[in-house]
């Protein structure tokens, strides 16, 4: 376009008639430069929901790189350096020492075969602050189909993967305490002997099979409780006193830390005489796994209502998905369109053949009446298969008695090394 202006400013000559031909040319300059003004305001309006900064660079990618040729508000609100600061600047100010050097080799990798990238990598504030930021880099061509520059759409999803890494970590939590909630079974004969504790009660008050063999049962309860239970051995074990009987009370692990337990006892008749079965719930690690449970149920909600990559509802027809409907992100990223995944199958074609069945117990155990995430992977738009977090939970009817859906979001998962 610059050319085309220059080479009507080089024809006109000095008259007065060429004077005011100029100034109409200047005018039409000045109401064209409006216009794609404008049409910038449109554009950066138009995506501004779902990205926090435009960025647009030349074409060359050879050292130093690219030159940064514009930035919008976003891009200095978001990463602190100004206009002036970025334009004549290569991206590289944006990286550092975290910064995953195999994602900017892909990277690079992409934009010489002219394909569109879409990656994410820590990157780097003017003040030094980290933060991990999501890419999504297209070209953009002259008339002619020819490749002029880059522009790259950021946003900054850190908030996001601190909420999916205290998910993680909480779902572990989680996992963990449930593990140790296991059925807690103590054998104890008619005078107060432990004859077998199995792991889990070991655990639970911190003794070994040899410590336990050395005190009798009521040692384990803390003072006000030792009398009482001592004189119901002495006053014989029968039916009525230990025979299918509820109990509650506290039990003293052998640092000293009071446990809440409750549980039932039964007698048990053997060849050899009779003893005492108490199976025993660890309350105080109930509760833990009730606070636990809760926090991660919050991280879940807010997980889901954070944008994802794509979110989703299905049903399950003979065990198989059926997608009732997926968001409009979702061909953007699996390069898939909406009316194949709904079809019968459809979501054989963007999710791996080794994970399918992985994928169809998720979706059963959600519709049992369970939140829950699952790792695998699926199919992106540039060809290629990335590992997600499937955050999927029950919608139930009005009455809350059946679920009828599951309803879905993915996002990236997030790696083990700390740029991705």
């Amino acid at each position: 376009m610059a050319s085309n202006w220059q080479e009507k400013i080089k024809n006109l000559g000095k008259d007065k008639e060429s004077q005011k031909q100029l100034e109409e040319l200047f005018k039409e300059l000045e109401s064209e430069k409006e216009r794609y003004k404008t049409d910038l305001n449109l554009l950066e309006s138009a995506i501004k929901n779902d990205y926090d900064s435009i960025l647009i660079t030349e074409l060359n990618l050879d050292e130093p790189g690219p030159r940064i040729v514009y930035v919008n508000e976003d891009f200095t609100r978001m990463t602190g350096y100004s206009r002036e600061e970025a334009i004549g600047q290569t991206p590289r100010i944006l990286q550092g020492p975290k910064t995953d050097r195999k994602v900017l080799d892909k990277l690079k990798q992409r934009l010489k075969a002219g394909k569109s990238f879409f990656g994410q990598a820590v990157n780097y504030r003017k003040d030094g602050s980290e933060f991990v930021n999501q890419w999504d880099i297209h070209p953009l061509t002259d008339a002619a189909g020819n490749i002029t520059h880059w522009v790259s759409y950021q946003h900054d999803i850190t908030e996001r993967k601190r909420a999916e890494e205290v998910l993680l970590d909480t779902q572990r939590e989680f996992d963990e305490l449930r593990e140790a909630s296991h059925k807690t079974v103590l054998d104890v004969d008619l005078q107060g002997n432990i004859v077998m504790a199995n792991k889990s009660f070991r655990e639970l008050v911190g003794y070994s099979k040899d410590e336990l063999k050395q005190i009798k049962v009521w040692d384990l309860f803390p003072q006000k409780y030792r009398d009482s239970l001592k004189s119901r051995f002495d006053q014989g074990a029968d039916e009525e006193r230990f025979g299918g009987r509820h109990f509650k009370g506290i039990i003293r692990h052998k640092t000293g830390v009071p446990i809440q337990i409750e549980g039932d006892t039964r007698l048990l008749d053997l060849k050899d005489g009779t003893l005492i079965r108490a199976e025993i719930l660890n309350v105080t690690m109930q509760k833990r796994i009730m606070e636990t449970l809760k926090r991660r149920n919050q991280e879940f909600d807010r997980l889901m209502r954070q944008a994802s990559e794509f979110t989703y509802r299905l049903q399950l027809m003979n065990g198989e998905p059926i997608f009732e409907a997926v968001s409009e992100e979702f061909p953007v990223f699996t390069g898939i369109s909406a009316e194949l995944v709904r079809q019968e199958g459809g979501y054989k074609e963007f999710i791996h053949q080794e994970d399918l069945e992985k994928v169809r117990k998720h979706y059963q155990n959600v519709l049992k009446g369970k939140s829950c995430t699952c790792n695998y992977r699926i199919h992106t738009s540039e060809d290629e298969y990335v590992e997600i977090i499937d955050y999927a939970k029950p919608e139930w009817d009005n009455s809350r008695q059946s679920v009828v859906c599951v309803c879905g979001a993915v996002s990236l998962k997030p790696q083990t090394e700390p740029a991705v």
